[in-house]
């Protein structure tokens, strides 16, 4: 009997439908078919890799309403999220394909040529949280770049992945993209396999296991692993717009995002203002299943990620936060909208990814401190300040690939996703991630 991935409802529990999961025999033969495809692949002109692309993604097109619906209903986010993801991802993916193409032509420098040529089988193992569009910046590069791709999507979101995967397919080559299901077992198994390079989305710990199973081997590797990302909040800050980030950033997508804002560090000046109005804005957040209206905040994707969460708040209220806004007893699926006061550095939910609804609080009288606490973590995807007169000074002291400076993270158009320190090994987006996902050959004549 062939072994099933099931997916269930994170709201309601029950079996939406299940998958089959790849065997050790079944990888072989795709990483097999993987190299052949690729001759015929890296053969096409750039031009023409990306008219299949196009053709891939408008199949998609007429399916998105259907692809929403399943991400709700697998994820657990709200209709309005996931139709903004799935919208994102089919009609954003051309865009990212003809950037990728610009990046990826020839270069002259001084008598010598710069060539970017594919490397072979790119492996991309994607995240739950937003299952379409993050897997989808790291296939199209590497596709135009004229690789192959084995995906395989994370084991509690399967399906959309496969419903997804089943309608671009059709406009591309036999072969060139291809999907495995499973869970880590098929993760190892995929990374230790004849594959070229591996982009990767995830946590740190799975991040650090790649490396060392690629070692041997020395394979590309792009990796983002995670954040507890910082935000300072300055004397001088217009408090009504950072109080509105703060609860935004840390409560979007029920703080199930690799950017969420997860240490808020704020000028004890201006501190008891700041932590009212964010309890404020908190309350209008409602939870409830993707099909309810006015939803912001869905059900934690399964029982032990609500577990995580949940032990995270308690261990800080026993260690004598303020509970300001939400409980400490809270049962599966969902966590309320919660906001802790007088965080210290040694509880858990100040240094590690809590991924949950939460926002947390401290306060400082001195700025270099903060500073200091806020870069006080192996972690460095983003930070965020909000002030004025020290705002940059701030921003130019915080370890991170991304900032934001009274705004959020992630830069407009085909800016670079990238994290610094243990968040980030290489990265995608722009002209210099996309080049990443090809070999760069230099040809003197």
């Amino acid at each position: 009997m062939t072994p099933m991935l099931q997916s269930f409802d994170p709201f309601t529990g029950e079996l939406i439908d299940e998958v089959a999961i790849t065997s050790p025999a079944q990888l072989q033969h795709t990483v097999a078919a993987s190299h052949d495809a690729a001759k015929q692949w890296q053969a096409l002109t750039p031009e023409k890799r990306l008219h299949h692309i196009h053709a891939a993604y408008a199949a998609a097109e007429p399916e998105m309403e259907t692809l929403a619906e399943l991400l709700s209903r697998e994820m657990g986010k709200d209709i309005r999220r996931s139709t903004g993801e799935v919208h994102g991802t089919v009609m954003g993916g051309p865009y990212i394909a003809e950037a990728a193409l610009q990046a990826l032509q020839p270069q002259h420098l001084n008598g010598s040529t710069l060539e970017y040529r594919p490397l072979g089988t790119v492996a991309v193992i994607s995240p739950w949280n937003y299952p379409l569009a993050m897997a989808n910046n790291l296939i199209i590069p590497a596709l135009i770049a004229g690789n192959c791709v084995i995906w395989k999507p994370s084991e509690e979101t399967p399906l959309v992945a496969q419903t997804f995967f089943d309608l671009i397919k059709k406009e591309l080559p036999p072969h060139v993209l291809q999907l495995i299901h499973g869970t880590g077992e098929q993760g190892r198994m995929l990374v230790e396999s004849d594959v070229d390079m591996i982009a990767f989305t995830g946590s740190q710990i799975v991040g650090k296991d790649i490396m060392q199973r690629t070692g041997k081997d020395l394979k590309r590797l792009v990796m983002e692993l995670g954040g507890n990302d910082p935000m300072i909040v300055l004397h001088d800050a217009n408090l009504d717009a950072a109080a509105r980030f703060a609860v935004a950033s840390s409560f979007e997508n029920a703080g199930q995002m690799c950017t969420s804002t997860e240490r808020i560090y704020v000028d004890a000046a201006i501190a008891d203002i700041f932590e009212q109005k964010v309890v404020e804005y908190a309350k209008h957040y409602k939870v409830g299943p993707w099909n309810l209206a006015g939803v912001n905040i869905g059900p934690i994707i399964n029982h032990g990620q609500h577990q995580k969460i949940l032990e995270h708040i308690q261990e800080a209220v026993e260690k004598n936060c303020r509970l300001l806004h939400g409980s400490v007893d809270q049962k599966p699926p969902f966590i309320t909208p919660t906001v802790l006061a007088d965080l210290t550095p040694e509880m858990r939910i100040m240094r590690e990814e809590t991924f949950g609804p939460v926002v947390c609080i401290s306060r400082f009288t001195n700025l270099d401190e903060a500073i200091h606490q806020a870069n006080d973590t192996s972690y460095g995807l983003g930070a965020v300040v909000f002030g004025n007169k020290d705002a940059q000074h701030v921003a130019d002291q915080f370890e991170a690939g991304m900032i934001g400076i009274n705004q959020g993270v992630g830069g407009g158009g085909d800016a670079p996703w990238v994290g610094a320190k243990q968040s980030g090994f290489g990265f995608h987006g722009s002209p210099e991630g996309h080049r990443q996902f090809a070999q760069t050959t230099v040809i003197n004549k």
